[in-house]
């Protein structure tokens, strides 16, 4: 940034609806080394200020902050439109500078005339989106490290605030669980029971009671309503008999009925879950070689 003694007196202009009119000459734009330079006047220091903008990257809200940081004496620094819109502090400049626009200072508004670029050729304007893509890479490249250092800081605390919401559910968890194992190998003891003692009563019969000629047909309908009961669970479940999975039915059966009784969320303690994991993921993703910019190590192949 450049800034010049003024020489000469201001002259008096009407009023706008932004303040006193300015003449275009007071604020230019030029372009310098393909660079577009705002030159304006400091109302409090009597100074003409050059000020290099980056159009990609400078936005409108810096550029007149900037203005605001070398004269204290400013304390109204807006951009409008020629019809009177105002432009918002996040446009890029590059937008800015597409059209004429006005800049309002305290109580002064400048009309700003800008200069109309030379139409570039297709080659020009190729070799111009490289460039532009190279820089793009380039800073990238420079600020990548200060990137993944706050994206681990966030991602670590992220985690340890998951962590900590865990640790009672967990807890909570681990007793309904116990108690639901307990109960499930309770029912499968049972059932082995209730099984040994059927075969123990139907042996008792056949043997000291009755004849097999008697015993047979009821065996055959005991059999048969075993697997009248057996399709019967399929048509309600829609899951083969299966006792490992008979097992975890009746266990998770258990396991949400207690759950119910102890007021455990068990669908927050699942999102808690996913939540953890993506965490996890995400840091596993960005501590890789390709992320970190680290030589790969060579896998050899084993023989």
């Amino acid at each position: 940034m450049l800034c010049l003694k003024q020489t000469g007196n201001l002259k008096h202009h009407k009023a706008a609806c932004y303040g006193t009119l300015v003449p275009s000459d007071e604020v230019t734009v030029n372009y310098r080394y393909g660079l577009p330079v705002v030159t304006l006047m400091l109302p409090s220091r009597k100074e003409r200020c050059q000020f290099t903008v980056k159009p990609m990257l400078t936005r409108v809200g810096t550029f007149l902050q900037d203005i605001q940081k070398e004269d204290k004496g400013i304390e109204r620094a807006e951009v409008f439109t020629t019809d009177g819109s105002k432009i918002p502090a996040t446009a890029l400049m590059e937008v800015l500078l597409m059209n004429d626009f006005k800049l309002v200072i305290n109580n002064t508004t400048y009309s700003v005339q800008v200069p109309v670029k030379e139409k570039w050729s297709r080659e020009h304007a190729a070799e111009a989106e490289d460039i532009k893509s190279l820089v793009h890479r380039l800073f990238i490249a420079l600020h990548l490290e200060d990137h993944q250092l706050r994206r681990e800081r966030e991602l670590l605390q992220k985690l340890d605030h998951l962590r900590e919401q865990l640790v009672p559910l967990e807890q909570m968890k681990a007793k309904i669980a116990t108690s639901a194992d307990a109960k499930t190998n309770r029912l499968l003891w049972t059932g082995l029971a209730l099984l040994s003692t059927q075969g123990g009563a139907l042996a008792w019969l056949t043997w000291w009671v009755y004849s097999w000629d008697i015993m047979e047909p009821v065996t055959y309908f005991i059999t048969y309503g075993s697997a009248l009961a057996f399709y019967a669970y399929f048509v309600l479940t829609k899951q083969d008999y299966v006792y490992p999975d008979i097992k975890d039915r009746q266990f998770l059966h258990y396991f949400y009925r207690k759950s119910r009784s102890q007021h455990f969320d068990v669908e927050q303690y699942n999102k808690l879950k996913e939540a953890l994991a993506e965490v996890e993921e995400s840091l596993r993703r960005l501590h890789q070689p390709l992320h970190l910019q680290l030589p790969i190590q060579e896998i050899n192949d084993k023989d």
